[in-house]
């Protein structure tokens, strides 16, 4: 049997509760940093902006579909050191 960490992902919960449909999907590109976060699917995004903090908001029809975050690993404390 695989060992999780359980409360990290317990932490998750608000999140979920305050996203769009109360749905999330996530995967992380460990090769680019980024962290991309979906709270539709399929989602096809028809516009985009990139915010002052390098995370790309994503929009199908005006209403808020994804996020995009770069250099995901730098925003956490010890994250960047290779402590997950």
């Amino acid at each position: 049997m695989a060992i999780v960490t359980v409360e990290e992902y317990i932490r998750m919960i608000p999140a979920v509760k305050h996203a769009p449909q109360r749905y999330l999907w996530s995967s992380y590109d460990d090769e680019a940093d980024v962290l991309y976060v979906n709270f539709k699917k399929p989602s096809h995004a028809d516009d985009s902006e990139l915010t002052d903090d390098d995370v790309i908001v994503r929009y199908e029809q005006g209403q808020v579909v994804g996020l995009t975050i770069l250099n995901a690993s730098k925003r956490l404390p010890g994250m960047s050191e290779g402590k997950t």
